[in-house]
């Protein structure tokens, strides 16, 4: 719930309740507001997951097993970052925003898409040289309750210009776990033992890191408005692109990280243009 608003409370502090309203649990929850933070916890759980199957996968034995067991902490992390998706659209769609909702999913977001793949990475490659990889693990997972704690300094600010022109600032914590994992969806892949080297997955990590704390305009879905002359064109792409993750999912994700890396640069340069023509209209 990234970018929802936020609604009064129902009861308001220190106000007297005479019972429970129907529709409502007792103490004044209703059953609306709970599905969106229901989808945000079944996240947060998906995220721990991950971080389960990595710690089978450092310890097991078996080969067939132990990629298996990366496949599954990779997938859960995804899988986590799909629930975070819809959880906040969710709550628009029911108006069920509330304060306990944004903080239960920057909470969540904190653990899914900072704690999760920086010790998931840490161990399929940089406990190798655990110093310096553990102090680029640590660069996602700080990096991230940075970016989600601003995030939340700025929810009530009315002037952030890239909020009002249709931009993010920075890469968006799930979308940032989804890069960091670049390299393990490449091993997976093509089983190249290249990809799990430290001195590649570190410098990586820190980069990434960079990005989601960065004021870098990114595209966000309002900023993307595709021309109406190729929206079938669009659709059936989508289509292509959801059958392909089910035929080759990682070789999918790794082209997706590598188109999205490709759509910085024109952030960059649309969110310039935008600066430009305020600059003018002032």
């Amino acid at each position: 719930m990234d970018d929802e608003g936020f609604d009064e409370p129902d009861v308001k502090e220190g106000a007297e309740r005479t019972g429970p309203r129907r529709g409502r649990l007792p103490g004044g929850l209703t059953l609306r507001a709970m599905t969106p933070n229901a989808i945000t916890t079944a996240a947060l759980c998906s995220g721990l997951t991950g971080i389960r199957f990595a710690v089978t996968a450092a310890s097991g034995t078996d080969p067939v097993q132990v990629a298996e067991d990366w496949r599954r902490a990779v997938a859960a992390v995804v899988i986590a970052g799909l629930l975070d998706g819809i959880d906040g659209r969710i709550a628009r769609l029911l108006k069920a925003q509330s304060r306990f909702g944004a903080e239960l999913d920057s909470l969540a977001d904190n653990v899914s898409f900072g704690v999760a793949p920086a010790l998931i990475l840490f161990l399929w490659s940089l406990q190798e040289v655990p110093r310096l990889g553990w102090f680029a693990a640590l660069a996602v997972a700080i990096a991230c309750a940075l970016r989600l704690a601003r995030f939340n300094a700025r929810i009530d600010l009315e002037e952030q210009p890239h909020k009002s022109a249709g931009f993010l600032t920075g890469v968006p914590a799930p979308v940032a776990a989804g890069l960091a994992f670049l390299p393990l969806y490449l091993w997976i892949a093509t089983d190249n033992p290249l990809f799990r080297e430290p001195l590649l997955v570190g410098p990586w990590l820190v980069l990434i890191a960079f990005l989601m704390i960065s004021n870098v305009a990114t595209l966000s879905w309002s900023s993307i408005r595709p021309r109406r002359n190729v929206r079938l064109e669009l659709m059936a792409l989508t289509g292509l692109v959801i059958a392909a993750l089910l035929t080759e999912p990682w070789l999918t994700l790794s082209a997706i990280c590598v188109v999205y890396l490709a759509m910085i640069p024109v952030g960059i340069v649309r969110y310039a243009k935008v600066r430009r023509q305020r600059a003018a209209a002032a």
